[in-house]
Parts: structure tokens; C-alpha cells; sequence
């Protein structure tokens, strides 16, 4: 089929198994894969089907998975619609570039699939409001992939911060100082062998096929990814919003641009946004940088000689918190800053597997409700993603109204909320 799927049959009994497709295999697809492969035996989930535009990748995780489980995936398919047209697929698991993430949401719930969709959810701010929509519509359970609502120490640390651990927030500043080398030019050639370069650009525009189109060098290229705003910077921003009950913002700066690279990169290595919101007096911040650094408030200490600071700092009328990038909290109380409440686990950097769980619990349950991160908070935060960028874009600071869904007497900043999609991979005005 080359439309949007038929919608499937009513899901199973809370007591049958969940059979799910896992998109995207490639990086985050792996992480993907382990997790969802420890809820096999526990859960009574089994992984039915694999998907990836690039038939090497996809025979990979096709052995790599057979002595993970002791058993082959049953199906694997280079197109996503044939995974969605399957009957006893239940749930379909997206680590796709972030321009996929959208349409190929709202394909699987219109063919009765529940979702779990890598960050951001969007490309861009139109796509992630009707990714929402088909959830609603379609009455499908979709987990957006901000995974630290779902860690134990980081909703114990947000728990803290709302029960007023370091009094009155005034700002909540976010960091991704990441080491990020060049990209080196576009080099156009043929194909490579095996990759189906037709449905990896999607809904992108047709452009020809270059070194810098694969392999996460999409993530800096306004066609395919959103920069490290979008990248790494939905978690920190979306950690923000829980903490602090926000919605949407309504005033956006952002300045920043290329400083250190010479090469092919569209979207700025270098940037500092500003965010307000109309519901509390605090300030938003989140800068990016892309090489040497220093460290931060203790962030980036656990990696010395990777260049990485990245995380969240809360400020409040009696100290401050800090949330690595990774499941810990930390607090800082008085003028003389001593430590006050904290919860690390040096064994597990980083916790995965509870937003696996949670998911997957959800769907057992039929019950939307149960997720830590519903697609609409992941709409929510990643529209901040996209309100950064388009001020960086345009030059200027821009007003947002989130009953209109636009951005005041702005045309051209009006014109970045949507782009124009490539046939037949268009995302519906009507879902």
C-alpha cells in the first residue's frame, strides 16, 4: 500500500501478548531493541518485526538480535507501511531521523498500532499537533521518548523541587556543551548499496544523495533535523516544563550561529535561547556549544576527557539543583551552599528501561492515562524546540500565541511552523 494504512482491528486482551515493530534500527534502535527484548519473558512482549530503509543495518540487528533472544525476528521490512498493514502488530517503536517521527506516528495510529516515538516528536510545530490529533482520534497510546519522566531519581528530584526543597524558582537554565567535531562538505554520489534512499528522505525534499544525509549528520541540516536544540535540548527543556507546571511559551529569543566548523552544517553549533511563559514569573534559558568547555555546578565532572556538559540547573530563593545528564539530582541550600537532599546511582548512568516499562504497561492497562510521558507533553516541549530555532531563523524575538497556535504579526516566522511535504509522504490536514 502507498497511503496511510487502514485502521486494524480492536487491540487484544490485557492477558495476550503485545507484539510489536521496532523502526529505525540503527543507533537508538539498539537501545530500543535491549529494552524491549527485557520485557519479553516478564511482560509477555515479543518483538515480531524489524524496519530500516538500509538492508545492512537491518540484516545486523537481524543476527545481533538472534544471539541477544536465541530466536530470529520473525518479519523485517525495508517500508514502514508493511510492518503498519500487519494485523498482529500491536505497538510500533520509532528511533527513525526526527523528520519521520511525525508521519510515521500517525500512519501506525491510523492502522490501530499504539506508539512509543523518539524525541523530538516533531520536525516541526504543525506535525506534532497532528500527531496528537491521531493519538486522540485513533484513541492510541503514544509515549513520547523523554525518558527522565519515567526515572525514579529525576521524579523524586522534580517531587522536591515542587515541594519547595530550594524555595521560589526564579530560572531553570539548560546545557548541552557537547563535543561536536565538523561535518565535513556535502560529497554527492551514488547510493549505497542496499539503502532504499527514497523512503529514508520521506517527507523531506528531494534532494540527491550525499555522505551527510545518513548517519546522524541529518540532525544538522534544517531539511531532516532540528540542531542540538532539538537534539539533545527536548530533554532538558521538557524536564523544565514538568518541574516547574508550565504549558507553552509566549516570548522566544534566540541568538547563536556557526563559530567554530567550516563545513556543511545549516543549523547553528553555537546558540542561546530565552523563553517566557504568561503562567509563573521564571526564566527559561538553553545554550548550546559545541567544543572546548568548562564543566558546570558538577555537571560534566563525571566525563573529564569527553568534553560533555550536559544537563539542568534550578535556581530558587533558597539554592539551587542541579540534574546531570544522567539519573541523579542534586541540591545546594543557603548562601553558604551546602549539599542538601540528593539520589544518584553511579551504577546506572542513565535509566532507559522504567519508560520502556511504562509504556508497555499503558498499553497492557488500555489506559492512555498511565504514561509519564503522553504525546501531548511531548508535542509541548519539543513546539519549544521549534520556537527556538525559528527565532534564531528569522533574527528576531517572536511572540507566540498558543490559542491561535501562531506567532504574532510574523508571517515569515508563521511559514517555519510547517514545511511542504514531499508526495506521498505528507502529513494530513485532517488525521
Amino acid at each position: 500500500m502507498l497511503g496511510a494504512p487502514a485502521v486494524a482491528a480492536s487491540p487484544k486482551s490485557a492477558n495476550d501478548r503485545i507484539r510489536v515493530g521496532i523502526v529505525g534500527l540503527r543507533g537508538r534502535g539498539r537501545s530500543h531493541i535491549k529494552a524491549v527484548h527485557n520485557l519479553e519473558q516478564s511482560e509477555n512482549v515479543e518483538i515480531a518485526a524489524f524496519c530500516d530503509v538500509d538492508s545492512n543495518v537491518l540484516g545486523e540487528r537481524m543476527n545481533d538480535y538472534e544471539k541477544l533472544a536465541g530466536r530470529r525476528v520473525q518479519s523485517s521490512y525495508s517500508d514502514m507501511r508493511k510492518l503498519f498493514d500487519r494485523k498482529d502488530i500491536d505497538a510500533v517503536f520509532f528511533a527513525t531521523p526526527n523528520f519521520w517521527h511525525s508521519l510515521g506516528s500517525i500512519w501506525a495510529c491510523q492502522a490501530g498500532k499504539h506508539v512509543y516515538v523518539e524525541k523530538p516528536l516533531s520536525h516541526n510545530a504543525f506535525e506534532g499537533k497532528q500527531a496528537v490529533a491521531a493519538a486522540r482520534k485513533y484513541n492510541r497510546i503514544v509515549q513520547h521518548g523523554t525518558q527522565n519522566r519515567s526515572s525514579p531519581n529525576i521524579i523524586e528530584g522534580v517531587q522536591a523541587l515542587k515541594d519547595g526543597v530550594i524555595g521560589d524558582v526564579y530560572m531553570a537554565r539548560g546545557l548541552a556543551y557537547k563535543w561536536r567535531p565538523s561535518i565535513g562538505p556535502h560529497k554527492t554520489g551514488p547510493v549505497p548499496q542496499g539503502v532504499d534512499y527514497d523512503l529514508w528522505k520521506g517527507p523531506a525534499p528531494d534532494r540527491p544523495f550525499s555522505n551527510l544525509r545518513l548517519h546522524n549528520k541529518w540532525h544538522w541540516q534544517w531539511d531532516y533535523g532540528n540542531g542540538e536544540l532539538g537534539n539533545q535540548g527536548v530533554h532538558q527543556l521538557d524536564i523544565m516544563r514538568w518541574a516547574l507546571d508550565l504549558d507553552e511559551p509566549t516570548r522566544i529569543q534566540s541568538m547563536g550561529g556557526k563559530f567554530v566548523h567550516d563545513d556543511a552544517q545549516e543549523t547553528p553549533n553555537t546558540q542561546s535561547i530565552s523563553y517566557e511563559f504568561p503562567e509563573r514569573d521564571v526564566m527559561l534559558t538553553f545554550e548550546v556549544r559545541p567544543w572546548i568547555s568548562n564543566t558546570e555546578a558538577g555537571i560534566g565532572e563525571e566525563w573529564p576527557t569527553h568534553g560533555v556538559c550536559t544537563g539542568l540547573i534550578f535556581y530558587g530563593s533558597e539554592g539551587y539543583m542541579v540534574l546531570p545528564h544522567y539519573s541523579a539530582y542534586y541540591t545546594y541550600l543557603g548562601k553558604q551552599k551546602k549539599p542538601g537532599p540528593f539520589a544518584e546511582d553511579p551504577n546506572d548512568k542513565i535509566k532507559d528501561q522504567p519508560h520502556f516499562d511504562n509504556f508497555i504497561a499503558a498499553v497492557r492497562a488500555g489506559d492512555a492515562s498511565k504514561l509519564t510521558a503522553d504525546v501531548e507533553e511531548g508535542h509541548k516541549s519539543s513546539l519549544m524546540a521549534h520556537l527556538g530555532n525559528i527565532s534564531y531563523r528569522t533574527g528576531r524575538e517572536v511572540t507566540y500565541d498558543p490559542k491561535t497556535e501562531r506567532i504574532t504579526s510574523d508571517e515569515q516566522a508563521n511559514e517555519l511552523l510547517t514545511r511542504t511535504y514531499r508526495a506521498p509522504f505528507v502529513v494530513p490536514e485532517e488525521v
